[in-house]
């Protein structure tokens, strides 16, 4: 089976800011990682935004974006689901492994691996606060 790994976009309520873990080669990415054996991929993406951030969190239902890629140029390719949530910023972030943890407003230029992911990432938000919106407008 292909490796296969999952992360979390995860945003503020204001949908202004994403949450980014500095990765120690890939830079400032989503928290995320490898899917374990009888792990799925929401189950993975949940432990590893609790393992790099410390939160814990309900992820949405459908995955926000599927991706196929090489982390490294000797590894084989990746299959990745990444999993929206929305959070209140301000529980308390805890780092792993030195791993800094930080809300990153999202009009700025974070430097990651995958720069094609910000794009994707500001449209999900985008799509995710006129969701809330219309939810908001239709009320109860």
């Amino acid at each position: 089976m292909a490796p296969l790994a999952a992360e979390v976009w995860a945003f503020d309520e204001t949908f202004g800011h994403v949450l980014l873990v500095k990765h120690r080669w890939r830079g400032w990415v989503p928290p995320g990682g490898r899917v374990e054996p009888g792990e799925s991929p929401r189950e993975a993406a949940r432990r590893e935004l609790l393992e790099e951030t410390g939160i814990s969190a309900d992820l949405l239902k459908v995955p926000a974006a599927v991706t196929v890629r090489s982390y490294r140029h000797d590894w084989s390719a990746t299959l990745g689901l990444s999993y929206g949530t929305v959070l209140n910023r301000s529980p308390h972030l805890t780092e792993e492994s030195n791993q800094p943890v930080a809300w990153t407003p999202l009009e700025h230029e974070w430097e990651g691996a995958f720069p094609e992911d910000r794009p994707r990432i500001r449209r999900y938000a985008r799509q995710l606060s006129q969701r809330a919106g219309s939810a908001r407008s239709n009320g109860p």
